[in-house]
């Protein structure tokens, strides 16, 4: 039989009904036909025969739903059939036009034979969507005129109800009822387009594995539109499909990509106010999730994370997995929307952000102009399915972010449909700041151990180690490095430091440096020296005279983007910036022009990229930042410096300043640094904590100063919150010696103590995190077990959750978090061997506490 006559089926539950295959085992009928049956059977006419089926989702209010999703306990039909299957798709009406030549097929009563055996009858007519407005319903009006009545009162279209209505190959609705006052001529019809409007309904059929798509049911004009789209998708997913992994070859910046399916690492996100609330405790404890389960659901969402966490990779991840329709399970609520990309540092620069119509140009300009672009964004905005990511709050400056966030409520005032995902460094956005709009925030965690020797795997096998031994070689060394080395272990806690260690530890066959700033001047040295010496490539401008001089053109660059707060520069400017440097390089200036030379660094330092024709930027924040702070620094600016200190903008710049600084430079900055905060009541903690965080990257300080900056932090030690605790640990591992023990500390400052310390994540930390291990707070001891993925886990299982268990305090908070214990699977093998080997426990006992 054809696949299409196989797809028909009867649905025995409460009462008999139609149904439709949209997967050999995924069955699409009437919620009523199966309300109440606690195993509705399922028959295909020539398939497997009667196979018992469960309701995974059902939807029946009366008025415009009446709709049940069925999954069977086996294919419904035989595999030389289910392999001819092909996907199904949705038709929505976008107009009130009428659609002749409409057909239903099912088992309705007035078709059962003599004998009351079923058979099939095809229902032709005219489908109505401009029938019912109100109830919400289309209508199907029967084209063979009406069948007669039985004589019992009941209707003769009895067994109908379920059956798919499909207009032109496209299924646009099911089977509702045989309303009265019409002889019968007509059925009422769930339209299409109410089961798309439903989020459970979308992620249901994901689970059982139909991926829905749709499409108009067909106007000239709409499509027009689906073509503009089709195109729109397409280039999305062009555009957001790979990642730059920074350091991955050798060869030109162009190589330095790999597709996005392969290098993609999801992350952990946790956000204020969700996860689980002990019994009697004022604040929810959040557990980590990944990214896809974290996002679930929610249509606004502020996404924090610190440099290089990986905000933007997360929102091209976003982008191209909407694009294409392959959304995982958890983010069903996104299907059939389509993702805008606005980089804020790019469209602050206009100076007016733009209106929705505008979107266009600023997420795919190439295709803004086409005749179906006009009005597109406002209706998808209108309508709910434009997913909008605006990228980097944080990218704006200071006194532009007022503006930026009354443009955001306007629009979603205008749009409170629509699905926004906007993102920031932590520091530069207050809490709470668009919470009031029905924002979730959610930040980007520090990757753990896990992660980190993901990605390290991931990152080797793009550079070829399936083929390369040595590649194999460097990354079997570096995973136990990263493990077993404190220090290496405290710098990988996101992308951008793993993919930096990743290629100093090839490029350095096995040695690495120590500490974030070394690292990042070997990083430069490998980028701008060595990629081109090591490898004989001989590209435009050359001579010892530009290799040594690339490095302050570009702080140049680097240091008006900070000054002028921005993160991108219009290619005649930095022209201009260049040429004003050459006269003081008389060397550099005779290899050619400043535009030459700019042409040169773009295609050679791999640090400039030109993200349009007529403009440039750094291939990430970092390396703009590490690069002003030494301009900074050799131009003696420490006024400018301090004065901006508050700027989350600033605060990286001035942290690497004092590393770039020489002894007594960096003395003076960190005096001038705590003396604004003592004069400033409104920034002095976050000044205090600053100077103290600077202190990372001060291997030599003036004694006094040191002890200067320590004091003033222990002013704000012990934390008093978890906002204040997130914050101090923002300062490192200087503050690690001055947090107290639990003895004389309130429950609330004591799980404050336990969030900086598990925070900063240094191994460091266990002997004080061991002293917490049996306090008597349920909130405490979640926090040492949701805390324990970022250190030596052999150590802290030992020294903190074993004495924990002893206690009876880990099996406590087991119980009561045993859900989000779940997020935690690299410790979990660790501690099932203590549960199993370490403890006098039962089998029983065992068990139910993996469990």
């Amino acid at each position: 039989m054809h696949p299409a006559r196989e797809r028909i089926a009867a649905v025995l539950g409460s009462s008999q009904g139609s149904g439709y295959l949209l997967t050999p085992r995924v069955v699409l009928t009437a919620a009523h036909v199966v309300a109440g049956c606690t195993e509705p059977a399922v028959i295909v006419p020539g398939g497997t025969g009667r196979v018992r089926c469960r309701v995974t989702w059902a939807r029946d209010d009366n008025r415009r739903c009446d709709v049940a999703l069925l999954v069977a306990d086996r294919d419904l039909v035989h595999e030389e059939v289910a392999g001819h299957f092909e996907p199904l798709v949705w038709g929505r009406a976008y107009d009130l036009r009428a659609w002749p030549g409409a057909h239903a097929i099912g088992y309705p009563h007035v078709q059962r034979d003599g004998a009351g055996e079923l058979d099939s009858e095809q229902l032709v007519g005219t489908l109505k969507p401009g029938s019912n407005l109100l109830g919400g319903r289309y209508v199907l009006d029967c084209e063979h005129g009406a069948p007669a009545a039985p004589g019992d009162g009941t209707s003769p279209w009895a067994g109908m109800s379920g059956a798919a209505v499909f207009v032109g190959g496209l299924l646009a609705g099911v089977v509702h009822a045989d309303p009265g006052g019409w002889a019968h001529g007509r059925l009422t019809i769930t339209p299409a387009e109410t089961l798309w409007q439903d989020f459970r309904f979308l992620q249901e059929c994901v689970l059982a594995g139909d991926r829905p798509q749709s499409r108009s049911l067909a106007s000239k004009q709409q499509l027009e539109v689906e073509e503009f789209e089709r195109r729109l998708r397409e280039y999305v997913i062009g555009k957001s499909g790979e990642l730059t992994i920074i350091g991955l070859t050798l060869t030109d910046g162009d190589g330095e990509t790999w597709p996005l399916d392969t290098a993609y690492l999801s992350l952990e996100l946790t956000g204020a106010g969700e996860g689980f609330t002990l019994p009697g405790a004022d604040r929810a404890l959040t557990s980590p999730r990944r990214a896809e389960e974290a996002l679930a659901g929610r249509n606004r969402v502020l996404l924090r994370g610190v440099a290089g966490s990986g905000k933007t990779t997360l929102l091209q991840w976003l982008a191209t997995v909407t694009a294409r329709g392959d959304l995982p399970p958890a983010l069903g609520h996104l299907s059939g929307c389509i993702p805008l990309t606005l980089p804020l540092r790019t469209l602050i620069r206009r100076g007016t952000l733009p209106q929705p119509e505008e979107f266009l140009a600023a997420a795919a300009g190439p295709l803004a102009g086409l005749p179906a672009a006009r009005g597109w964004v406002t209706r998808r905005l209108t309508e709910g399915t434009a997913l909008l990511l605006v990228d980097g709050v944080d990218e704006v400056p200071e006194a532009d972010r007022r503006r930026t966030l009354a443009w955001l409520k306007d629009l979603l005032a205008a749009y409170p449909d629509a699905r926004y995902v906007i993102t920031t460094r932590p520091s530069a956005v207050r809490e709470g700041w668009l919470t009031e709009s029905g924002f979730t925030e959610l930040e980007l965690l520090p990757m753990s151990r896990g992660d980190v020797l993901a990605f390290i795997d991931r990152w080797h096998e793009a550079a070829g180690a399936r083929h390369d031994a040595r590649l194999r070689a460097f990354r079997d060394t570096l995973s136990a490095a990263v493990v077993a080395t404190r220090d290496l272990g405290r710098l990988a806690t996101n992308p951008l430091m793993c993919a930096l260690i990743c290629a100093l530890n090839r490029a350095r066959r096995g040695y690495l440096p120590h500490g974030r700033m070394e690292l990042y001047r070997a990083a430069l040295d490998l980028l701008l020296i060595r990629r081109d010496r090591e490898r004989d490539i001989v590209a435009g401008l050359e001579g010892p005279e530009l290799e040594q001089a690339q490095t302050a053109l570009l702080q140049k660059i680097a240091y008006w983007l900070i000054r002028n707060g921005r993160s991108e520069i219009e290619w005649h400017k930095a022209v201009e910036i260049l040429d004003r440097a050459l006269p003081a390089m008389p060397a550099v200036a005779a290899l050619g022009g400043a535009e030459d030379i700019l042409r040169h660094l773009v295609v050679r330092s791999g640090l400039l990229r030109r993200p349009t024709s007529e403009t440039l930027d750094f291939v990430h924040r970092t390396f703009q930042d590490y690069l002003g702070a030494q301009a900074a620094v050799d131009d003696w600016d420490f006024d400018l410096l301090v004065n901006n200190a508050h700027d989350a903008q600033w605060e990286d710049v001035l942290r690497m300043a004092v590393g770039h600084a020489p002894p007594r430079a960096r003395a003076e900055l960190l005096g001038m640094l705590l003396e604004r905060g003592e004069k400033e009541d409104a920034n002095r903690h976050r000044l205090h904590l600053l100077a103290a965080a600077c202190l990372e990257h001060a291997t030599e300080v003036d004694p006094a100063v040191r002890t200067k900056v320590e004091r003033a932090a222990s002013e704000l030690i012990p934390p008093r919150d978890v906002e204040s605790a997130k914050a101090l640990a923002e300062a490192g591992d200087v503050v690690l010696d001055l947090l107290p023990g639990p003895e004389g500390l309130s429950d609330e400052v004591a799980h404050a103590v336990v969030v900086t310390a598990t925070t900063i994540g240094d191994d460091r930390a266990i002997p004080l995190l061991a002293r917490y291990a049996g306090h008597p707070s349920r909130l405490v001891r979640a926090q040492l077990l949701f805390g324990c993925g970022h250190f030596s886990q052999e150590h802290y299982t030992s020294a903190v959750l074993q004495p924990m268990e002893e206690s009876g305090g880990l099996s406590d908070v087991l119980t009561e978090y045993g859900a989000a214990w779940q997020a935690l699977p690299d410790v979990l093998g660790k501690l099932h061997e203590v549960i199993a080997t370490t403890l006098d426990t039962s089998p029983e006992e065992r068990t139910a506490r993996e469990r």
